[in-house]
């Protein structure tokens, strides 16, 4: 039986030694795997997971588990995979409150904003911008995310992208050049040169540094011709693509997300039966980002419509100062389900397998043997109390493995 603490109680397990650690009295398991457990989930009550040097060696039903060298009682706690946050942007200095401000004020949101904290990040030092994604990849932790990615973006120099990527690689080895964010101010009258220094000097700068290239394009920023140039570009130096598709208005992310088998196309907020038909067809993710949408009071994507059509989802944070100024997992299920039409399966599916998909990892977002021993437990007996309980911490404790994580073009 599961009893509720008065408080939530945080608690960060990495093991040291190599041991079989194993927690059992597992209320509801997620395993993200339907040959083992019930439903879409794979779900598993009364469950044990063992766990041996950061992988997960065993998962079944309590009858059948054997011994192992700790034992942990989970006290009917749930246990789900790690969140796998696929879209975060957490390399930046300054705040956009009063930006967030106008628009609850009614000042529309567009993404003219980016260059306020352009100027801040190109300003701080590299201690300040160290300081400040450590402090975002601890909240990150706090709230269940054990894998995340890190966009650069508001440097869109040489050298302030470059240090931006080389900063988020001590923190994650999910990064991303995205120095085609919006075309600065100073390349205002030029966007043919900068679109050149991205694909040129900055890409041979980044690369070295970056798994992933990503492109916004969208309304004041980027168009298609430019966004697949880029693109083009970024996988020519043997980098990843992904791409900020469709969130402004209607266009051609998506349909150039397909084009170059991007991992993602992100953010769909208005997409099309024809977008919806090419991703269902497809090996490109559409990530959704509902923080973005509560923050600007843009409409939501309709992911009960893409998940209907084939199409394969997931849920991500977009943490950054501008629109979207969360490190909560849980509050994006919640929202997800609420206004996206997610039932609670699906989108805590979609916050852990499904980002997994959308970095192309096979070794997070499920509970199986082989898999990385990234793991959360709620203070609740369900999954389904993440949108049930809305605001709630409900996190009791994550564990996250040691080993290095398997990535790579």
């Amino acid at each position: 039986m599961f009893h509720a603490s008065g408080m939530c109680t945080f608690r960060c397990w990495t093991p040291t030694v190599s041991d079989t650690t194993a927690l059992t009295n597992i209320g509801s398991l997620v395993t993200n795997d339907p040959s083992v457990g019930n439903g879409p989930l794979g779900q598993i009550t009364d469950a044990v997971v063992v766990i041996d040097d950061g992988l997960i060696t065993w998962v079944g039903p309590a009858s059948q588990f054997d011994a192992a060298d700790t034992v942990i009682d989970l006290e009917g706690r749930a246990l789900l995979p790690g969140f796998v946050d696929s879209h975060a942007h957490p390399v930046f200095a300054g705040d956009r409150a009063p930006e967030f401000a106008a628009r609850m004020a009614g000042q529309a949101y567009s993404a003219g904003g980016i260059r306020s904290t352009v100027a801040h990040t190109r300003a701080a030092s590299d201690d300040d911008l160290r300081a400040g994604i450590d402090r975002l990849a601890g909240e990150f932790l706090r709230s269940g995310i054990t894998t995340f990615e890190a966009k650069s973006g508001y440097g869109l120099t040489i050298d302030d992208e470059a240090r931006a990527l080389r900063i988020a690689r001590e923190a994650t080895n999910e990064t991303t050049y995205l120095g085609a964010h919006v075309v600065p101010a100073e390349f205002a009258d030029d966007p043919d040169g900068y679109v050149a220094l991205v694909t040129g000097a900055m890409l041979d700068a980044c690369a070295p540094y970056a798994r992933w290239i990503d492109v916004f394009c969208d309304r004041g920023a980027f168009d298609a011709d430019q966004a697949r140039e880029i693109l083009r570009a970024g996988m020519e130096r043997g980098l990843l693509p992904r791409i900020h598709a469709n969130q402004l208005q209607h266009g051609d992310g998506i349909r150039v997300a397909v084009e170059v088998d991007a991992a993602s196309a992100d953010h769909c907020t208005y997409a099309s039966d024809e977008d919806l038909e090419l991703l269902a067809g497809s090996n490109t993710v559409a990530t959704l980002l509902p923080g973005a949408e509560f923050s600007t009071r843009s409409p939501y994507p309709d992911a009960r419509r893409m998940i209907d059509a084939g199409v394969v989802v997931a849920i991500a944070t977009d943490c950054n100062p501008g629109s979207s100024y969360t490190t909560s997992m849980p509050f994006c299920i919640a929202v997800a389900v609420r206004d996206m039409h997610l039932t609670p399966d699906e989108a805590v599916w979609s916050a852990t397998a499904g980002g997994a998909r959308a970095l192309r990892r096979d070794d997070i977002g499920r509970i199986a043997p082989g898999a990385r021993a990234d793991l959360v437990s709620l203070n609740a007996p369900s999954h389904i109390h993440l949108a049930y309980r809305p605001g709630v911490d409900l996190i009791d404790r994550v564990w996250r493995s040691p080993i290095a994580p398997k990535v790579g073009p």
